[in-house]
């Protein structure tokens, strides 16, 4: 839900990449281009990140959410229009008709702006530094990844993280999600640097195999070390999975949460 007083912390991660953290919460990304400008994820919405944004560049800008979860989107309300995946939307509508958020809204006099939709194979041109837009369906059926191919960095969203939720009733099948991760994994030859949804700055890309790796663990039946997972939602499965030791990692616990009854 949108509430107020909840700290945004800005953070520049070079001088036209910015991470901004809404009460270690959620995390959105600001890209600059020469030209204009992409707003990637708009958290929680606690603080005007019009606003926000504005304090940073002037530019035209355009705002991309990669995935419908609340923690993702219900910033959107500071900005005439969103890009989403279709696939998504109805996991979206689930949130932004939530009456609790409407009337929020209305309390401070904004609106949830219409989503335009997005697929993969486009391509953002922001003037000079570009997004290129996969789809990876797993965390959710619309996920999206975005690789910024000039300084080797894939935005992933929720899809791939230290603390992959899959025990939610829209998340794939483990097994469909191994498949749709395996399509992809050639990012990890595009790609130097992750920087997901709930991040504080780089993780490796080897992210990207560790995940899948521990979701083919979980297949496989390899899960004597599970132990429960409680969350708001029940009480579920956590996975453990192994990242490379060499490799840097803003982190150092990395699970995968799932459903025992979502393996198939």
């Amino acid at each position: 839900m949108i509430a107020l007083n909840k700290k945004l912390e800005i953070k520049e991660l070079r001088p036209y990449l910015y991470l901004l953290d809404e009460a270690h919460e959620s995390t959105g990304y600001l890209l600059i281009g020469e030209e204009k400008a992409c707003l990637i994820d708009t958290m929680m919405g606690y603080n005007d990140l019009y606003k926000a944004v504005r304090s940073i560049t002037d530019k035209p800008l355009i705002v991309i959410n990669t995935h419908g979860h609340p923690d993702h989107i219900y910033g959107n309300v500071y900005f005439d229009k969103a890009y989403m995946n279709p696939a998504d939307r109805e996991v979206a509508k689930i949130f932004t008709e939530n009456p609790d958020f409407i009337a929020e809204c209305e309390k401070r006099n904004l609106k949830m702006p219409p989503f335009e939709d997005i697929h993969e194979g486009d391509v953002i041109d922001l003037g000079g530094r570009t997004l290129k837009v996969y789809q990876l369906p797993g965390h959710t059926p619309g996920g999206i990844l975005l690789l910024f191919p000039e300084d080797r960095i894939l935005f992933t969203g929720d899809t791939i993280n230290h603390h992959v939720w899959m025990q939610l009733p829209e998340c794939l099948s483990l097994e469909q999600f191994a498949q749709e991760l395996e399509r992809l994994m050639f990012l990890e030859e595009e790609a130097d640097f992750i920087l997901h949804g709930h991040a504080r700055d780089y993780d490796d890309i080897s992210l990207m195999s560790a995940v899948l790796n521990g979701v083919r663990e979980i297949v496989a039946g390899k899960t004597e070390a599970d132990k429960p997972y409680r969350w708001f939602g029940g009480t579920d499965l956590q996975h453990p999975f192994e990242v490379d030791p060499d490799a840097h990692f803003q982190q150092d616990n990395h699970v995968i949460c799932y459903r025992a009854d979502n393996i198939r």
